[in-house]
């Protein structure tokens, strides 16, 4: 019996502690989008948001703010403002490496603390439906003729969407440097523009023009990915024969100086998101690809990341 009630009392301690290690979830969160509304990083923090709250992973409030502009170097210095505090987050990516470097941002990623890259996903080139350009032959055969007379729209100068348009002028014997690329500082201006035919053709990732693709308000020339893209009847770059493949990530990031404690709590609760049915659910449904990877991994990432985009800006003439 005394042994009966040994094993019964120290399967209770396990058990104690097993749920006293568990993390409980965060009493509120705030989430700083540094674009305006439509795009890419708008569409991750409301996806976080929604899996947050499907999860029961924040018990009080989210607060989404949109501060655009600059690549999201303007949200950026606002946000290095917060030094210290707990509880928030903003969303950024590989967009942001090359706005820091394109802009001269007095303010860098040091200024942040890296908790975790959430997702992947590859470009995609379209064009208005109404568009003479049908395929990726015609667009770049307009790119050789005249760069000047092809407008290409997409998110900050020196970001994804921009460093891909410079590759493939590159792949086609134009300099990088003379494409005409128009920035938008939200993916809802950008895919605005190109609804309305005033620029030849577009460069985002595929879920902020997939709506308008899949409706055949748009036609998408070619995706960046090495392969076509599971249940996408899109061709790649490759196989139309221009030798260039280039991907997008996006992750969270959280104010510089905050405590142990609130870096602990944010890495555990981006986990479990990460983790989470809901979460999947977001993945399949943007086409977005599990990127995951978080704290001091992250962080080195986000170096490694700063010296190969400054790389590739510099090759294709965007930077000096």
């Amino acid at each position: 019996m005394r042994n009966r009630l040994a094993v019964a009392a120290a399967a209770g301690l396990i058990l104690a502690s097993a749920v006293a290690g568990l993390s409980q979830p965060l009493p509120s969160l705030k989430i700083l989008v540094p674009a305006n509304p439509g795009g890419g990083w708008d569409q991750t923090s409301r996806a976080i948001e929604q899996a947050l709250r499907a999860e029961k992973l924040v018990s009080g409030s989210i607060r989404l703010t949109n501060r655009g502009g600059a690549g999201g170097t303007i949200g950026l210095a606002e946000y290095a403002k917060a030094r210290g505090e707990g509880g928030s987050l903003m969303t950024m990516g590989l967009v942001m490496v090359g706005a820091i470097l394109t802009n001269k941002s007095p303010v860098t990623l040091d200024a942040v603390t890296p908790i975790a890259r959430l997702t992947s996903e590859y470009e995609v080139i379209a064009v208005p439906a109404s568009s003479r350009m049908q395929t990726l032959k015609d667009f770049t055969d307009a790119l050789r003729k005249d760069p000047g007379a092809v407008a290409i729209a997409g998110g900050s100068r020196g970001g994804t969407d921009h460093i891909l348009g410079a590759l493939i002028a590159e792949a086609v014997g134009v300099p990088g440097a003379k494409v005409n690329y128009v920035a938008y500082a939200g993916g809802g201006e950008a895919v605005a523009s190109l609804l309305g035919a005033q620029v030849a053709a577009g460069i985002s990732g595929y879920g902020e023009f997939q709506a308008h693709i899949e409706s055949g308000k748009l036609r998408a020339l070619a995706v960046s990915s090495p392969a076509r893209l599971a249940g996408i009847n899109v061709p790649t770059l490759r196989e139309q024969g221009i030798n260039v493949e280039f991907g997008n990530w996006r992750g969270v990031v959280a104010p510089e100086g905050i405590s142990a404690a609130d870096r602990k709590a944010l890495l555990d609760t981006v986990e479990r998101m990460v983790r989470s049915a809901a979460w999947r659910d977001v993945l399949k449904k943007q086409n977005w690809e599990d990127a995951y990877l978080a704290g001091d991994a992250y962080a080195a990432f986000i170096k490694a990341e700063n010296a190969r985009i400054a790389t590739v800006l510099q090759g294709v003439g965007l930077l000096k």
